[in-house]
């Protein structure tokens, strides 16, 4: 196995390159939710049509989002957030990975749910949103667990709640946004393991197999789970469907907050 990066574009440059290859089981990729469900959603002239262009060949991993606060922000929980942005619309921002993210997208669905006005402001990737959210420039943010999760231990930010079903065990405490008050706010970043479109049955089927076996190995579902991160599994079927209702979802989620991508 080769692994080549083909970085750009939330992840299109990638899949695109797959959605392209020849359908012979030999060129794969990883891809996440912006490429496979989101952009479809967002990116004018996108192209592929992860509908028509790419066979899931299985889920693999999900990553929740932890909504966070800026250092000088003095809340004590998710129910002061709500108030503060509700008596004061726009004046409360949010940082984002960039337009169109499952940050942003995130942090679109919790002013839906919420009914708030809180600013949007995009950074370059995580890591410059993390810098300007210490640097008190933003106030708060959703992030994927793994990347905040060793600011947190250490008390650099503060957790209000976890977009996700239930609690995470490497961060008990933290309740989920439903615990915290606001149901409806469950946002995770998934992986999937993506082939062409046509991929012969028999091919599809070996893949499919060596998946599940992968993922079955308790060594690595550990490995997962230390970092915030859980194994989902399922065979192709069970994926076709998931990505499927997520590009419903947050297809209206993009059409209710009418973002768009130049």
């Amino acid at each position: 196995m080769v692994v080549e990066n083909r970085s750009g574009a939330g992840g299109t440059v990638g899949i695109d390159a797959v959605a392209k290859a020849a359908p012979d089981g030999l060129t794969l990729a990883l891809g996440s939710t912006g490429a496979v469900a989101v952009n479809v959603n967002l990116v004018p002239n996108l192209p592929y049509d992860p509908r028509r262009d790419l066979a899931p060949v299985g889920l693999v991993t999900g990553v929740p989002s932890l909504l966070v606060l800026r250092p000088g922000l003095e809340v004590r929980n998710l129910e002061d957030l709500l108030a503060v942005a509700r008596r004061q619309p726009g004046r409360l921002t949010f940082a984002s990975t960039g337009p169109g993210g499952t940050p942003h997208l995130a942090a679109e669905l919790l002013k839906l749910r919420a009914g708030i006005d809180i600013v949007h402001v995009a950074y370059r990737g995580a890591a410059p949103a993390i810098t300007a959210l210490m640097a008190n420039e933003v106030d708060i943010a959703f992030l994927d667990l793994p990347v905040l999760l060793p600011h947190v231990r250490e008390g650099k930010f503060r957790a209000l709640g976890l977009a996700a079903a239930a609690r995470a065990p490497v961060l008990p405490e933290v309740p989920t946004m439903a615990e915290a008050g606001l149901p409806g706010v469950e946002v995770e970043n998934w992986y999937a393991l993506i082939a062409p479109a046509r991929l012969p049955p028999d091919r599809m089927s070996v893949l499919s197999a060596a998946l599940r076996g992968a993922l079955a190995q308790p060594e690595l579902a550990e490995r997962f789970l230390s970092q915030g991160a859980r194994v989902i599994g399922g065979g192709p079927e069970e994926a076709a469907q998931f990505i499927a209702a997520e590009m419903e979802r947050w297809g209206e989620v993009v059409r209710r907050a009418n973002i768009r991508i130049d």
